[in-house]
């Protein structure tokens, strides 16, 4: 399964993927046109029935034709239709916002007909958290600041500043505080002087002392978070 933005969404993608036994799973534009698969059955008679019922009015949609599912901050709908730019049937997943907002529906789908749209949801979302490791990788872990021109120094410099950035969410669930790279690096940081302190004093406090420190230190960054 291949999880890509909406750039990826065109047929001359989509295509050459499934021949290669892959699904994919991306999101259309707003004014994508879509179809209902006909209700319609076989009457016996000369000639195919309808392909299509109709367009699909996603600000008057056919809730009967929908299975709704529970989501937070606004409603998620999913059914099958056929994507006319594709040429293909796919599995839709249709999210309206909060009454309130003035933002417009988002439509995520999955070349998997077979996949509900809460599956097709959860997909996209996952993919979407690759920005946020990239985001914090530039602002905090130094991803941009290597001046190599060696493939093999900008690999291990890559890998070096993902690899903190997964090492600070570690940090973070294992001190049971909320996920931030920024305040990870102020208990680090504040750790260290902490222990440079003691160390250049020469003081050799007992452990339990140190330790209190510490989940004092814990919890003060948390409260600052």
């Amino acid at each position: 399964t291949v999880v890509a933005d909406a750039f990826f969404s065109k047929e001359t993608f989509i295509t050459p993927m499934c021949e290669n036994d892959f699904h994919v799973i991306s999101r259309f534009r707003n004014d994508v046109i879509l179809y209902y698969p006909t209700l319609e059955q076989k009457t016996g008679k000369r000639g195919h029935p309808k392909w299509f019922d109709g367009r699909i009015d996603f600000a008057n949609l056919d809730l009967t034709r929908c299975k709704e599912y529970e989501v937070n901050k606004g409603k998620l709908y999913g059914l099958r239709v056929y994507a006319k730019a594709l040429k293909r049937y796919v599995s839709l997943a249709i999210w309206y916002p909060m009454d309130g907002r003035t933002d417009k529906w988002q439509l995520y789908f999955s070349t998997d007909d077979s996949m509900d749209g809460r599956e097709v949801l959860d997909y996209y979302r996952t993919r979407f958290q690759l920005e946020f490791c990239f985001r914090d990788g530039k602002q905090h872990a130094g991803i941009t600041n290597c001046q190599s021109t060696d493939f093999r120094k900008l690999d291990f410099h890559f890998n070096a500043s993902l690899a903190a950035v997964n090492l600070a969410k570690a940090a973070c669930k294992r001190l049971g505080i909320a996920y931030s790279i920024s305040s990870c690096k102020s208990f680090i940081h504040n750790a260290y002087m902490l222990e440079r302190f003691i160390c250049v004093f020469g003081i050799s406090p007992d452990p339990q002392v140190i330790d209190k420190l510490f989940k004092e230190l814990i919890l003060f960054t948390a409260r600052a978070a």
